[in-house]
């Protein structure tokens, strides 16, 4: 590449980092050409990835820095086969494009692991023989049943980025385990000199909806049993006020239009009591 190809990059870069509010890294390593087509495709009008040496964003990220504070830190996210993304679209619903676009791959010795990989308790379609010793070789407890070897507790067996060795992506394979990921794989995003790595933007939506109808339900609650009125809590105060109040009144012998049946049934009772320990 020459000096001039090089120094365009690098003009560009600078341009992007400045104009757009939100950009990162994304690691293009093991990404087949046709997928990377797909995931541009995906991310027309959304994002833009611009491909680069690492070098070179180094260098446009120190130039960019004195415009825009803070952006320096991201050159500690280059990593892989790198190239940046900008967007101005929200940093959590970048990382859930990103990840919506991946697929799953087997994986290959020398690889990084993208995430803890576990070997789960279970049976195998392996009748006993050598895969017990093989199994054995990385820590994996197995037992017999119904004629095949069952792995009798969950193992990791590669932790989120070492490398994977031979033995274990072989194992792997063989257990129909693909435990790669084939897309843009995000080392950081920049926002107003905040780095998101994947582990802060990687949310369960399923558990984040929970914990927030669990906060809300619990907010409630407290709300009724200090009584502190608002719009969400009032009708249930009103509705335990006048459980209270009924409750009190039956236990005082209030008489209202409510209890007055109740009252007047169990003076009765005690009046037919009364007679019957008195011989009257």
């Amino acid at each position: 590449m020459t000096s001039e190809k090089k120094l365009n990059i690098v003009v560009r870069l600078k341009k992007l980092i400045v104009e757009y509010p939100i950009f990162g890294i994304v690691d293009l390593e093991n990404l087949p050409s046709p997928q990377l087509q797909k995931m541009r495709k995906s991310l027309k009008g959304k994002a833009e990835v611009v491909m680069a040496k690492g070098r070179l964003m180094d260098i446009a990220l120190d130039q960019a820095s004195k415009e825009k504070k803070g952006v320096e830190i991201l050159k500690e996210s280059i990593d892989g086969m790198p190239a940046m993304i900008f967007t101005k679209d929200n940093p959590f619903k970048l990382y859930k494009i990103l990840q919506d676009n991946k697929s799953s791959a087997p994986a290959k010795a020398g690889q990084t692991a993208p995430n803890d990989i576990f070997i789960k308790a279970g049976k195998t379609p392996f009748a006993p023989g050598p895969i017990i010793g093989e199994l054995g070789q990385l820590g994996i407890k197995t037992a017999i049943e119904d004629g095949k070897v069952a792995v009798k507790e969950d193992k990791l067996v590669v932790k989120d980025g070492d490398v994977i060795n031979g033995k274990t992506a072989e194992i792997l394979t063989r257990l129909g385990i693909e435990p790669m990921e084939v897309g843009l794989n995000l080392l950081g995003l920049f926002e107003d000199g905040v780095i998101f790595t994947k582990k802060v933007l990687a949310i369960d939506e399923t558990e984040y909806l929970d914990n927030i109808k669990l906060s809300y339900q619990e907010t409630l609650n407290l709300a009724v049993k200090i009584g502190y009125p608002c719009k969400e809590s009032i009708r249930l105060m009103v509705v335990k006020a006048h459980s209270d109040a009924s409750a009190l009144a039956d236990s005082k012998d209030i008489i209202t239009t409510e209890n007055v049946g109740k009252i007047l049934a169990k003076a009765e009772a005690q009046a037919s009591s009364l007679k019957l320990k008195g011989n009257l």
